[in-house]
């Protein structure tokens, strides 16, 4: 897709995490591209329900299982206007939800 339209801003749809443990501390990851701390999270695919790719992204990125997960909130707008390092442009839509029942290690 980037080499068909450059840098120029994509909409992406995403998904992120919410983790706490008993003693309500947040699980949140250090990103590889930016350096930014965030919450475990990524891009949905193609066809992909939100609940779905957060599930799918919280086991890919910190190898826990969430028995449930309630939607928080959806955010759009132009605070969600990124440029990556790369110079590539985004606009995220995001859904973000809070796991419960968190598994794994």
């Amino acid at each position: 897709m980037r080499t068909l339209i450059g840098h120029r801003p994509l909409l992406l749809a995403a998904a992120g995490v919410i983790v706490v443990d008993d003693l309500g501390r947040w699980l949140i990851q250090r990103r590889s591209d930016d350096g930014r701390w965030g919450l475990i999270g990524g891009a949905v695919e193609l066809v992909e329900p939100f609940e779905d790719a957060a599930r799918r992204e919280l086991f890919e990125e910190s190898g826990l299982v969430a028995e449930v997960l309630h939607q928080l909130d959806v955010y759009p707008g132009p605070e969600f206007r990124l440029t990556y390092p790369d110079g590539d442009q985004a606009c995220v839509v995001g859904v973000t939800f809070l796991a419960e029942r968190v598994s794994g290690t």
